[in-house]
């Protein structure tokens, strides 16, 4: 699947939230080197490196329209690569392991946590976020048109449900058993979002990108006017905006 940059920072404001407050909470003092899986654009990741300016950070994601974007960003100790996560390892000096909304996009993401807890150098840090928002509104509406008759045989399969990403508690016990000190918690943002359908287009940057990539351009478009429209009875807009609430899912460990 392609990833559009321009339409992924079209709510950057309401994106980086969640990586700036999972950031607060990483204790790392001096790292060696920071690593930010699933970099996208790379304009979260600078944060990084003016969090800890005397290590080296690399930006890691497997779209090439992201690294793209983000190429101009780099520095003599800020680089972008493009890789693929579910093969990647955490080189021996990595002090931080920073991931935020990547990994529900990876179904094996559980064990490569336990892998990456084993790989981690000791005092490391590994720091996640997930959206926990696929049994809201937004994405059981959209996997229910998909399901429907005009789109079933289109889209079977194509999206999955709330087994996506576990809960904190889950994530906890996974890193708890690997050795790893755990802090996980959730959040419930309440994003008030300008403009007509503006849920759809929050989706069209990332939860709806697989249905676009399945169908051809033309029942791309049918099948989102379809679902703006039953968007707007799930989050009908009001007079400062369309309130779109988004829960989320934290964990930062450290290994002794």
């Amino acid at each position: 699947m392609r990833w559009d940059p321009a339409q992924y920072a079209r709510y950057a404001d309401e994106r980086g939230r969640p990586f700036v407050d999972l950031l607060a909470q990483v204790g790392a003092t001096e790292p060696r080197r920071v690593v930010d899986l699933g970099c996208g654009p790379g304009t979260l990741t600078t944060l990084l490196a003016q969090r800890w300016p005397r290590a080296v950070v690399e930006g890691i994601d497997s779209s090439p329209e992201m690294i793209a974007k983000a190429a101009p960003l780099a520095t003599a100790r800020l680089s972008f690569a493009v890789a693929d996560v579910a093969s990647w390892s955490v080189p021996a000096d990595a002090d931080v392991v920073f991931s935020n909304a990547l990994l529900q996009w990876v179904p094996t993401h559980v064990e490569l946590l336990r892998r990456w807890a084993d790989e981690l150098p000791s005092g490391g840090w590994l720091a996640f976020q997930v959206p926990g928002n696929f049994g809201a509104p937004s994405h059981v509406t959209m996997r229910a048109l998909a399901a429907s008759p005009r789109w079933a045989s289109s889209l079977s399969g194509v999206l999955r449900g709330e087994e996506t990403v576990g809960s904190p508690a889950s994530y906890a016990s996974v890193l708890l058993d690997s050795g790893l000190s755990v802090q996980a918690w959730e959040t419930t943002y309440l994003h008030v979002l300008p403009g007509p359908d503006p849920v759809v287009e929050w989706l069209r940057g990332t939860g709806l990108r697989p249905v676009l990539a399945a169908l051809p351009p033309d029942d791309a478009e049918e099948f989102t006017a379809q679902l703006a429209a039953r968007l707007r009875e799930a989050y009908p807009p009001g007079p400062h905006g369309t309130m779109f609430p988004f829960r989320r899912l934290f964990v930062v460990a450290s290994k002794p």
